[in-house]
């Protein structure tokens, strides 16, 4: 297999060396809190499928930047709500103090609520026509409200001790997990300039549909000894069963993006990097 690590780190690189640009510099509480939280990084997926598609369709993976900072700023202000004590009350993140427990409570609160206003700041902003940045900003708050990702973390915590069924399973992953992948899919097809008439677009909502669960997945298999009470993937079906079910969404988003990313290219590679990755 081709080595996505080395591609991810790639893209993380350069979304992190332009991420500064998008995020304010004063030094009041704030503006640090939401430096903190999106500065501890991760592997920057989102800002990488963005890219990727953007690069894919004949688009410039820089143009396409501000889309990837809007993704990713979503992302951010949902994990720091994610730690807060009446959420998830994760006193750490990525190894490091969670912002509740560097800021404080409300100013962690505040610091999430300011990335979720300058994500749409940043389309706005940005260089791309006005229907293009109307067209992100639809997509993007789909992913992130109550059709999307609130909706997912609701049923996340609606679920807790409760049996479950596969299909409620499915239904709050492709929100919680999958929406904001989507969005990212479809804002790198959109600053390439290719719209939601185009059998491009369309298979970048297949394959983001498979990458969603996929992603949800495999992150239940890498928690499954850390989160009783709560409904997985590896508590439905087991963990032989994840791991074959894992295998199969991994080739239905490999089938959906082979007919213009075959094998060897970052997007047709990911989804079997994500059955295998250990973190």
């Amino acid at each position: 297999m081709p080595d996505v690590p080395s591609a991810l780190r790639a893209y993380a690189q350069a979304f992190e060396a332009a991420l500064p640009r998008f995020l304010p510099r004063g030094e009041d509480p704030v503006s640090c809190a939401m430096r903190y939280g999106m500065e501890n990084g991760g592997k920057r997926v989102r800002p990488a499928l963005v890219m990727a598609f953007c690069e894919l369709f004949g688009g410039n993976a820089d143009d396409a930047l501000p889309f990837a900072a809007a993704t990713e700023m979503v992302h951010g202000y949902s994990l720091i709500h994610d730690d807060l004590p009446c959420m998830d009350n994760d006193d750490f993140r990525r190894g490091k103090p969670s912002c509740h427990k560097q800021f404080g409570e409300a100013t962690a609160l505040l610091a999430g609520d300011a990335l979720l206003t300058e994500a749409f700041a940043c389309i706005a902003g940005s260089e791309f026509s006005p229907g293009e940045t109307c067209e992100a900003t639809l997509y993007l708050s789909q992913a992130a409200g109550v059709r999307g990702m609130i909706a997912g973390q609701q049923l996340d915590l609606a679920f807790e001790n409760k049996a479950v069924s596969l299909g409620d399973l499915i239904f709050m992953n492709r929100k919680k997990t999958g929406a904001l992948l989507l969005a990212a899919c479809r804002l790198g097809c959109l600053a390439a300039g290719i719209h939601n008439h185009d059998s491009r677009w369309h298979a970048a909502d297949d394959y983001a549909g498979h990458l969603g669960l996929l992603f949800q997945l495999t992150d239940d298999l890498l928690d499954a000894d850390e989160e009783p009470g709560k409904a997985t993937w590896a508590s439905l079906l087991g963990l032989e069963g994840a791991r074959t079910e894992a295998q199969a969404l991994a080739q239905k988003a490999r089938d959906a993006i082979a007919p213009y990313a075959g094998p060897g290219h970052f997007l047709y590679e990911l989804p079997g990097w994500l059955v295998i990755r250990e973190q």
